[in-house]
Parts: structure tokens; sequence; C-alpha cells
């Protein structure tokens, strides 16, 4: 099985940013304990005072499609969609690196 990851760039409506910091730490910890989630990190972009960075790696891509069915996680999407003002995401196959060992 392939382990998935995404990269999400999550533009926030001018002035929201650290709210939706709030909201993307709060899905990182709803996401935590599910099956397959091994990263989930949240990122401020240097360069964009609006930017935040999604890092994920799930065990699949169906373990992640799978956490984005859950009730609280669909909560916490209608909560945060008012905040974001832009989203880009690139689907990746992680291959091994320092801290993700090849399995």
């Amino acid at each position: 099985m392939e382990r998935f990851a995404m990269y999400g760039k999550v533009t926030a409506k001018p002035g929201e940013r650290d709210k939706l910091v709030e909201h993307l730490l709060e899905a990182s910890r709803l996401v935590a304990p599910l099956p397959g989630c091994e990263v989930y990190l949240v990122n401020l972009a240097v360069a964009d005072a609006d930017a935040v960075w999604v890092t994920e790696i799930w065990r699949s891509e169906a373990d992640h499609d799978n956490s984005l069915k859950l009730e609280s996680v669909q909560a916490l999407i209608a909560r945060t969609r008012p905040l974001v003002a832009g989203f880009e995401g690139v689907r990746l196959v992680p291959v091994g690196g320092k801290g993700f060992p090849i399995a």
C-alpha cells in the first residue's frame, strides 16, 4: 500500500490568519488519533502573512479520505471556511527521508 501525502496552502482572509491557525491546530488534534494519520503539521509562511501550509502524511489515501467524512471534521471545515480566501493542494507519494523511514 502506498503512503499518501498532501501539502496544502491555505490563504486566510486578511486579519484572520491567527484564527485560521487555531482551527488547523484543532484539526491536527482531531485527526492525530485516527488510523493512518502519521503527520499533520501546521506551518506559517515566512513570505506571506496570510498563508498557512499544512503538511499531511497518511498510511494511505483512503485513510485521508475517510478522515474527511467524520462528523467532527466536517463541522470544523464548516467553521473554518469563512476564514479562508483560498486553498491550493498538492497530492504526493512520500518515499522516505530523515524522520520518515521507508517501511
